[in-house]
């Protein structure tokens, strides 16, 4: 759902801070149209006083026909009880020159408000799409922004790569088109080759990154290696954790399929390991008898554990600790 110019209160919650700044200009956009200017008043929930507000809304404007107030921090505004229910009241015969916008990135609590809001505006939740949304925004985005094309493998890339948050998303293509301008001119078009050369790692694929120099015995690097995801790269603790505990397993089922007879190549397949990665799974999986590679397994799985379940206060110690044991047995 989008805002109208017809509506005189509306609510923009939800994680999505992209979607809640264009909502909130398509807003803005659609009432200067429909009433020739806007006299804007912008507050802050967490520091406005009700009468503010209420002022803001009722007072006549001195440079537009139409007043829109913009209330940032909503959720905090409307968390004391006499504000919810003085704009309850307002909600339920609101000025008819004024639109009052409010905004919240979280912590938004649906109520009688809510309800009231619905007859006279609206309650928008503004939440990142889904993946295939996600490539049918940015296409789309690319080619009404931009004036470029994108392929369509080149926007999955860019999803899987960049999530689906919409902020982020737009900020790369900005980036993505302008690499694909071309010299002599005409249009341009984004491609999967532009984006595997201009945009980074997904968080995933920087996670898996941390196998290499744990299989390979290699601490030091590995320590370094967490510490730049961590610290540098923001990936996620529970993504370290699953890339230890894959890693853990692939070694113990190498091990036991290496101690059955099978040779280096089938294990390599049945695992379908590939790449510099499958000879350093199946060299651990030599070195370690089948109960030691259990042990390790064990080991990760309990680390990875720990880690989510508040046992270990310290995610980044823990897999530091973690880490160190692994590359010496591998080693």
């Amino acid at each position: 759902m989008n805002p109208t110019a017809e509506m005189r209160v509306v609510v923009l919650h939800g994680k999505d801070a992209f979607l809640r700044l264009e909502r909130g200009r398509r807003l803005e956009t659609l009432l200067q149209e429909r009433f020739g200017g806007v006299d804007r008043t912008d507050l802050d929930g967490t520091q406005a006083a009700l009468a503010d507000v209420l002022d803001g809304l009722r007072t006549p404007g001195l440079f537009a026909p139409h007043k829109l107030v913009v209330l940032e921090n909503a959720e905090a505004f409307m968390g004391a009880e006499d504000r919810r229910r003085a704009m309850e009241g307002y909600a339920q015969s609101p000025c008819a020159d004024a639109t009052l916008l409010m905004r919240s990135a979280g912590g938004w609590r649906p109520g009688n408000f809510d309800k009231l809001v619905a007859k006279v505006g609206a309650v928008i939740k503004c939440e990142s799409p889904s993946p295939d949304e996600a490539v049918a925004w940015c296409i789309a985005r690319t080619r009404k922004r931009h004036e470029a094309e994108m392929e369509g493998a080149a926007a999955e890339l860019l999803v899987e790569r960049i999530g689906c948050d919409l902020g982020r998303l737009d900020s790369e293509l900005g980036k993505l088109t302008s690499a694909a301008l071309r010299p002599g001119g005409g249009a341009a078009k984004v491609t999967r080759a532009i984006v595997q050369e201009f945009t980074g790692l997904s968080r995933e694929e920087q996670a898996w990154e941390i196998q290499g120099p744990v299989v390979q015995g290699d601490a030091a690097g590995a320590l370094r290696k967490l510490d730049e995801l961590l610290r540098v790269s923001r990936v996620p603790e529970v993504m370290i954790g699953w890339s230890l505990v894959d890693l853990a397993r692939k070694v113990h089922d190498a091990s036991c399929l290496l101690a059955q007879g099978e040779g280096e190549g089938a294990v390599a397949k049945t695992l379908k390991l590939w790449g510099p990665s499958a000879a350093s799974v199946v060299r651990a999986g030599k070195r370690l008898k089948p109960h030691a590679a259990a042990t390790m397994f064990r080991m990760a799985v309990q680390t990875d554990r720990a880690t989510k379940n508040g046992t270990a206060p310290e995610p980044a110690r823990a897999f530091e600790g973690l880490m160190v044991r692994m590359s010496e047995a591998f080693a």
